[in-house]
């Protein structure tokens, strides 16, 4: 097995962890707070709080199930092309790392999507009231913010050739 092949299955790997993290904490949301009120971690401040989101972020787009899944299909699509794209070197390794999170929050809130017809979320900030949110959220936020930083400080545009689609121009055969 060549170093690539074990790099893409300790994505894999890595990523199936972390929905079955998400996937067992949706459950225990299910289990121990559907239909009781919110269990107050911090008063005033953080709660557990059921809710079924039949929309995006903020609660938008409700009840849009089908728009969520070609989304969430098409952004699955592109960060497959680029982890089987990037090189095998060690400063990649961030850009993988951010790309499976992503992908694991995705796949875990279209399995509540596709299963559920709704994804299930918990976790509440009271203090700020922020909306209900869960750790496939999580997942998402933290890693895109952490992407961007990595793309607009870290990576030059020359380290992301890689992407580049070669045309015969491209490469020389004109």
């Amino acid at each position: 097995m060549s170093k690539k092949n074990i790099l893409l299955t300790a994505d894999v790997i890595l990523m199936i962890f972390l929905i079955v993290i998400d996937q067992i904490t949706k459950y225990f949301a299910v289990l121990n707070l559907k239909g009781v009120s919110s269990w107050v971690l911090w008063d005033g401040v953080f709660e557990l709080h059921y809710l079924e989101n039949r929309g995006a972020a903020f609660g938008i787009l409700q009840d849009q199930k089908m728009i969520f899944i070609l989304i969430a299909v098409v952004v699955l699509a592109v960060i497959f092309y680029v982890l089987f794209k990037a090189p095998y070197q060690k400063m990649y390794s961030k850009l993988h790392i951010s790309l499976i999170l992503i992908a694991a929050g995705a796949i875990g809130n279209l399995i509540d999507r596709v299963r559920l017809g709704y994804v299930v979320d918990f976790f509440y900030f009271s203090l700020i009231n922020f909306p209900v949110f869960n750790v496939a959220d999580i997942y998402v936020t933290v890693s895109s913010f952490y992407l961007v930083i990595l793309l607009l400080f870290v990576y030059k545009e020359s380290d992301l050739e890689f992407l580049a689609f070669k045309t015969k121009k491209n490469k020389g055969l004109s």
